[in-house]
């Protein structure tokens, strides 16, 4: 019996040592809910370092160690949801009322240059016959004075407090990740100012469409991008009508085609082929030329209800308001978007093999939109273009089968394919760490941030940004800017950015008054090139 207990207990003793040595051992493995950077053989400081790198805009002093106090995944988590108070950004941007003002507004209040000339020559002002003859300084008192007493501005002051608003929120918003994002979604969205016909709507579109929406579910946010004022113009949709229009629009009071103030000219094919290759499923998506064709039959009729108070906008809005509930059936307005039926072609359609009926109307295009929202080639396109901007220009296939899956299994939420990315060994990985080059954009704004620099003049940084090679909201192509090395990299590019760095470090950038005690080059903030 003595033998028997004496075995018992050194058999109980050799468990407990086993225990012991392979709790020990796995002191550093990964817990519950923890990034796996331990695995990749980062310490807590690298990987800290790396996860600001990729969700803002650049570290600031003490940073990382705040980050590492509530952990990095907390922050993360934080960054998720975006509901930090940003009281100093909030107070910046009071100074800028174009940015509270609804489209309708700023239609009004800014006015494009040619409108402005064609109402002073209505109203007298300028003599019609003149303007030939006469050169633009005869008659640019006389157009300043007129915008003064009709409470005109010109439209190059919302362009100025928009790209001043960008600067700000970007160097010192809380909320990092949301920005970050929001110049990914308006990129991957693209609208341009160099559009004139597209600029006014641009603000409201980052502000009421892209911003809100940054972590939402992709569909919902195609759908809002394609009911925008700024998409709809900038892409021609809003012209879009059945070419049977002017044919069967019919003789009834109030029904004949609108709101355009031109007669239409048929189907526009542009939307529809973006929408396709530039916002779904990628050029390489599966689609023909037929696909697009008779995408854009579906649409037709999606256009913008008339923001103008004078005139022609003024005359529609009448006609909408006059008509009673048979004349205006079919007719959907959300917001400043409008389905108008008399310009939609009603035909039979068919979209990667889906039918489309004869009587959906405005469904049809919900439909189109949300079938391309769900296609597989959507969540591949989707979450590779996702992967290249937080981790690398060529992303391993690993990671993009995770992303993919989570797109699909989670309807396109944007929020679960980003965790899932950034919980993934491979946004971890060693080779990850460093590899991403800076646009312009966030090499000056890192800079501002690192430097802990107070900006006075904001538009200085995007003069800078522009020179080095990015002129924000003015990229013409519906593709955005392209998000890979090469791109940025060249020799007067390279000249640029050593001369940026020597400006602000001089303190030669007018309104712009860096700090860098206590910053070294060698330092975690300097990280990522």
């Amino acid at each position: 019996m003595k033998r028997k207990t004496k075995l018992w207990f050194v058999w109980t003793l050799i468990v407990a040592l086993s225990f012991l040595i392979v709790s020990f051992r796995n002191e550093n493995a990964l817990k519950p809910g923890q990034f796996p950077y331990r695995q990749a053989g980062l310490t807590d400081e690298q990987a800290v370092a790396h996860l600001l790198s990729r969700f803002t805009y650049g570290v600031k002093t003490g940073q990382i160690k705040d980050v590492m106090k509530i952990s990095p995944e907390r922050w993360f988590a934080l960054q998720l949801e975006g509901g930090l108070p940003d009281d100093t950004l909030d107070e910046l941007l009071r100074q800028y009322p174009a940015l509270k003002l609804n489209n309708s507004e700023v239609v009004n209040t800014y006015p494009r240059n040619a409108r402005i000339l064609q109402m002073a020559v209505k109203d007298g002002v300028i003599k019609k016959d003149s303007l030939s003859a006469a050169g633009k300084s005869e008659y640019r008192a006389l157009l300043a004075t007129y915008m003064k007493a009709n409470g005109y501005q010109p439209q190059k002051e919302l362009v100025r407090q928009f790209i001043n608003q960008k600067i700000w929120r970007a160097a010192y918003s809380n909320n990092q990740l949301h920005e970050v994002l929001t110049e990914f979604w308006f990129n991957h969205f693209n609208v341009s100012f160099s559009k004139n016909q597209c600029a006014p709507f641009i603000p409201a579109y980052e502000r009421d469409v892209i911003r809100p929406m940054t972590t939402a579910k992709f569909g919902d946010l195609l759908l809002a991008t394609a009911q925008s004022p700024a998409m709809l113009y900038y892409l021609d949709n809003f012209s879009s009508s059945s070419a049977d229009t002017n044919r069967n629009s019919g003789k009834k009071p109030g029904m004949q085609p609108m709101p355009l103030r031109k007669r239409t000219k048929g189907i526009n094919e542009n939307y529809a082929r973006e929408v396709m290759e530039l916002h779904t499923l990628g050029v390489d998506g599966g689609y023909t030329q037929q696909d697009v064709t008779e995408a854009a039959r579906i649409l037709t009729g999606w256009t913008v209800y008339p923001l103008d108070s004078n005139a022609y906008g003024k005359m529609v809005q009448k006609r909408l308001e006059r008509m009673d509930r048979n004349q205006a059936k079919g007719y959907v307005r959300i917001g400043d978007f409008l389905f108008t039926p008399n310009r939609h072609d009603a035909g039979e359609k068919q979209v990667l093999g889906q039918k489309f009926g004869k009587v959906e109307g405005y469904q049809e295009g919900v439909k189109l939109l949300a079938m391309l929202a769900n296609h597989p080639s959507t969540a591949r396109f989707i979450c590779k273009k996702l992967a290249v901007r937080f981790v690398s220009d060529n992303p391993p296939q690993s990671l993009l089968d995770k992303m993919v899956h989570t797109f699909q299994t989670k309807d396109g939420s944007i929020a679960a394919v980003l965790t899932t990315m950034v919980y993934a060994p491979e946004f971890w990985d060693k080779k990850a760490v460093g590899v991403k080059t800076k646009s312009p954009f966030e090499l000056v704004i890192s800079a501002v941030r690192g430097l802990d620099a107070e900006i006075r003049q904001p538009y200085q940084l995007y003069t800078w940004a522009s020179k080095i090679g990015q002129n924000i909201y003015h990229y013409q192509a519906p593709t955005g800017f392209p998000d890979y090395a090469g791109y940025w990299i060249n020799t007067g590019a390279l000249l640029n950015r050593i001369n940026f760095g020597l400006a602000i470090e001089s303190g030669k950038i007018p309104g712009v008054k860096a700090n860098p005690a206590g910053i070294s080059v060698g330092s975690p903030e300097f990280q990522r090139r």
